[in-house]
């Protein structure tokens, strides 16, 4: 199931800094990120092999996680120090975008149409 971890972060007058390293126990093929979405949902899909860390770098946004045991679970990222792991299996949906909204996400696999399945359980 889906776990949100807070990213080691150093803060000072100059500002902050957090970290991602050591979090995922995958190697990173891809990064992309999503903004700019008028209020859409985006996601609606669950991996055959595709985890990935999910970080609002700016703005916030609402992550509903499914896995196969039909365990529910819903994520508020609001925060750039929050990162929430979702695996293969969670059939993940976002929303609740804010209008500065900025979703970073590290995927352990680069695109294939075939890795996605788009029906919940």
């Amino acid at each position: 199931m889906a776990k949100l971890i807070n990213l080691p972060t150093i803060s000072d007058e100059r500002g902050s800094l957090s970290v991602i390293e050591r979090i995922a126990d995958f190697d990173i093929k891809r990064v992309y990120y999503i903004y700019n979405t008028d209020g859409k949902q985006r996601g609606g899909h669950r991996h055959k092999k595709t985890r990935q860390l999910l970080i609002c770098i700016s703005g916030s946004c609402s992550v509903f996680c499914e896995n196969s045991l039909k365990e529910k679970s819903s994520f508020e990222l609001d925060s750039p120090q929050k990162c929430l792991i979702v695996e293969a299996e969670d059939w993940h949906n976002m929303q609740d975008f804010s209008k500065d909204a900025v979703l970073l996400v590290l995927a352990s696999e680069y695109y294939d149409e075939d890795d996605y399945i788009d029906e919940r359980y």
